[in-house]
């Protein structure tokens, strides 16, 4: 009765059965039934009473469903864990839809993550563990709940430091405003190889969707393995600029990250002889196998681990804080 139910609709089972097989479990069962004119109906197969339980679910869209369908059938299953007696529920949000949407930019907008969190809170959520806000302190801010925020620099580092031999790398910011997750890729990278790790930052600026500048490159990227550290891609235009500038200042190598790998169609470009010499992402969204000349494919760093051990120390009365504290720290 001590052990943690797992949930996963089955738009994120894939991603649920890797987190419950890092524990150790199974994922408990769960019924899906789908109605005439687009209802659902979700509950879970098993007793939840009195048990702390983790719905597993990530809310980006694809062709199979909308972010907004996927947020809807979160709430529901939600709501119905909790009016059939469980004590606790623990979402776990690999991305989370609408997040980008944290502040007002123009005249009457909304801003829509603040009233997400305010759905999720609605139906009795009780804790929210999410990966690589957009914005952290928005993130944090927009949910009254306690919030958990993992993130993927460890992983990247990780990666990285398996690959890069004697070359000198530089971790290259896109923007200003993505320039503390890249620092702590840099910090992290520097720990594991014992040797300095360079930082660049590309001047940007976005206004009503479209992105100027890009062109310029601060940092000591030439000669250098630069890699491109975003949260998210989409389109790909902001990656495909940083990457052409990086190229222009003379880096040697030019690869390029972000944690959630939106991929649209036009993402594609990112394949391409153009692109990146490399394409990193998580699977926190599930794959959308967007295909290069020659075959090319991201490579995709599984983030199953990360969940799995902040529900691990979550059930067992640990701190999520200090995942931070198991990476190498800089000397």
């Amino acid at each position: 009765m001590n052990e943690p139910l797992l949930f996963a609709p089955q738009a994120s089972r894939a991603f649920g059965e890797r987190v419950a097989a890092e524990l150790g479990l199974a994922l408990s069962p769960m019924e899906e039934r789908e109605f005439e004119g687009g209802e659902h109906k979700t509950r879970p197969l098993v007793s939840v009473r009195g048990r702390h339980v983790y719905v597993l679910q990530s809310l980006s869209g694809d062709a199979a469903g909308s972010a907004n369908d996927r947020l809807c059938r979160l709430l529901f299953f939600i709501a119905g864990l909790k009016d059939s007696g469980a004590s606790k529920v623990t979402a776990c949000l690999p991305y989370l839809a609408y997040a980008r949407k944290d502040r007002r930019t123009k005249e009457r907008d909304p801003v829509t993550l603040k009233y997400v969190a305010q759905l999720i809170e609605a139906v009795g959520t009780d804790h929210v563990i999410g990966l690589d806000a957009h914005n952290l302190a928005a993130f944090e801010s927009a949910f009254r709940c306690p919030v958990d925020h993992l993130e993927a620099a460890p992983l990247l580092a990780t990666h990285l430091a398996a690959g890069t031999g004697e070359r000198s790398v530089c971790i290259v910011s896109p923007d200003i405003g993505g320039a503390k997750r890249a620092q702590r890729v840099q910090e992290i990278l520097e720990s594991r190889t014992g040797r300095e790790v360079g930082f660049a930052l590309i001047e940007k600026r976005r206004s009503s969707g479209v992105v100027s500048g890009g062109e310029q490159v601060i940092g000591p990227v030439a000669g250098a393995r630069a890699v491109i550290v975003d949260d998210l891609i989409s389109a790909g235009t902001t990656l495909m600029r940083g990457v052409k500038a990086c190229r222009a200042a003379g880096a040697a190598e030019v690869d390029a990250f972000a944690t959630h790998g939106v991929l649209l169609p036009e993402s594609r470009q990112l394949l391409g002889p153009d692109g990146p010499d490399r394409l990193i992402v998580t699977d926190s969204i599930l794959p959308t196998r967007i295909g290069g000349e020659g075959g090319r494919s991201p490579v995709v760093l599984a983030v199953s681990k990360l969940f799995a051990e902040a529900i691990r120390r979550i059930s067992t009365g640990g701190s999520v804080v200090a995942l931070r504290e198991l990476q190498p720290t800089k000397k």
